[in-house]
């Protein structure tokens, strides 16, 4: 095999086979829009959008490889051939017994939790994100964040700033019981921690702390290919090994996990759950035909179960990963050269902006991050997403108090295979123009709220 060339650039693995177009828009019509859609930009319609960063959940470009597998879609109701190559895929890659699909990750959450939670329960994770939180909240359980401390400082520079905290994780237990405690979960990367990544070490030291307890683990697994590069690229002795036997080894300490496919899977839609019970796995498929279809389907086309297992074979090459991981880099050290506060390191599937520290004017109350991103916005029709006080702020129910969240963050999700490097650099030059005004900046304050994942719909206006 040739040697690979040593050149600084890192260029994508791939060539653009299709293009979209994108609609230019005028300020004085993005301020417009941002009026109609009541400053929430998860209500800007999408030609409206000139580089669309709001998440990178089912936004990805897929490849020639999986558009040609679509075509072999086997669509037969029950025991397709699709679901046979996706279910050999996800076992050869996961390694767990019983493989549910579901049309995306947020089902396959509700139905785990739904079969192992009951009101009064409590569910550990490094850090919840806002879905995986709202399904064990609705069972009335609770979702509790322990990620280590490093986690919780956007300065700090630690490799896995992911880990779960043992000793905060043990306290738990003991103060709950482990009656109290269904499962235990593990988010990796920890999208709403900066997308960092945690060490295998961590997951192998909470993997034997559950075992004292007869505590399940579970894993979100949305991002499990760019946390085992992060292993690879950061944590001794796993230098000299391959991705997918990185990927082996961290699922090894698992009892399930739940996917969607719509983010590692690099599929436009779609997601799955597993587990190595067969009881629980008996309950979760119940639960699945009532609401999803049946278990070898589970609410996908065949066409979309090929494209996922594709995909789960595409993203462990270690040539995309390192393309991804370095698009995601030189965006993190463009906007620290500009002057922003960003999530240190940079993490994998996006960068996360420090808008507390940004605009210290604006109190979190008055909601930072959602002043920066309509700002990212209005300048340079940049849609981002806050990931602060709006998403994980908790309002009294009785008093109508609101505690803020623990931080108060920006993300720039990054949709994969789909933007060049001038599009990074044209969000690099608005992002230098949002800054020399953000004192400008005002805050927000919210005129109307749904009871759960309020960001989605809330509606807000200028203070």
């Amino acid at each position: 095999m040739p040697d690979k060339p040593h050149f600084r650039t890192v260029i994508e693995p791939f060539i653009i086979k299709s293009v979209q177009p994108i609609r230019m828009t005028t300020t004085e019509e993005r301020e417009r829009f941002l009026q109609d859609a009541h400053y929430n930009l998860f209500k800007i319609e999408a030609q409206n959008v000139l580089i669309d960063l709001l998440t990178d959940s089912g936004t990805g470009a897929m490849s020639s490889e999986q558009w040609a597998a679509i075509m072999r879609g086997d669509e037969s109701y029950a025991g397709s051939l699709s679901y046979q190559r996706f279910e050999s895929t996800v076992k050869d890659i996961f390694g767990f017994t019983h493989v549910i699909p579901t049309h995306q990750g947020r089902a396959a959450e509700r139905i785990l939790f739904t079969v192992m939670c009951k009101e009064g329960n409590v569910v550990p994770n490094n850090t919840h994100f806002d879905t995986t939180r709202a399904n064990v909240e609705y069972r009335g359980a609770q979702a509790i964040d322990l990620v280590i401390d490093e986690g919780r400082d956007p300065a700090s520079r630690h490799p896995f700033k992911g880990n779960m905290n043992l000793e905060k994780l043990e306290k738990l237990i003991n103060n709950v019981g482990a009656k109290k405690i269904p499962l235990c979960m593990i988010t990796i990367t920890n999208n709403s921690g900066g997308g960092q990544p945690v060490a295998m070490e961590n997951i192998k030291a909470v993997r034997k702390l559950l075992n004292k307890y007869g505590i399940p683990l579970y894993f979100d697994a949305c991002r499990f290919a760019e946390n085992a590069f992060f292993i690879k690229l950061r944590e001794k002795g796993y230098e000299n090994i391959s991705v997918p036997e990185i990927v082996k080894e961290m699922f090894s300490y698992g009892d399930g996990c739940t996917m969607s496919a719509k983010k590692d899977g690099l599929a436009n839609i779609g997601g799955f759950l597993c587990t190595n019970e067969g009881d629980l796995a008996q309950q979760e498929k119940n639960l699945l035909i009532l609401t999803e279809g049946f278990p070898t389907y589970g609410g996908l086309a065949g066409r979309d179960l090929e494209a996922i297992a594709v995909g789960l074979r595409e993203v462990l090459d270690e040539d995309y990963l390192l393309y991804r991981i370095s698009e995601a880099k030189y965006l993190g050290e463009g906007l620290t050269d500009i002057g922003y506060p960003i999530v240190q390191p940079p993490g994998g599937h996006a960068i996360y902006i420090d808008a507390k520290a940004l605009l210290p004017h604006i109190p979190q109350l008055q909601y930072p991050g959602q002043a920066l991103s309509v700002e990212l916005y209005r300048r340079g029709g940049i849609r981002t997403v806050e990931i602060g006080s709006v998403m994980f702020g908790k309002v009294d129910q009785k008093t109508r108090v609101e505690t803020p969240g623990a931080m108060e963050l920006v993300r720039l999700a990054l949709p994969r295979r789909v933007h060049t490097q001038s599009h990074v650099d044209y969000v690099l030059e608005v992002a230098k123009e949002v800054y020399a005004n953000r004192e400008s900046i005002p805050g927000y304050r919210i005129t109307e709220q749904p009871p759960f994942l309020r960001h989605f719909m809330a509606k807000f206006e200028p203070v």
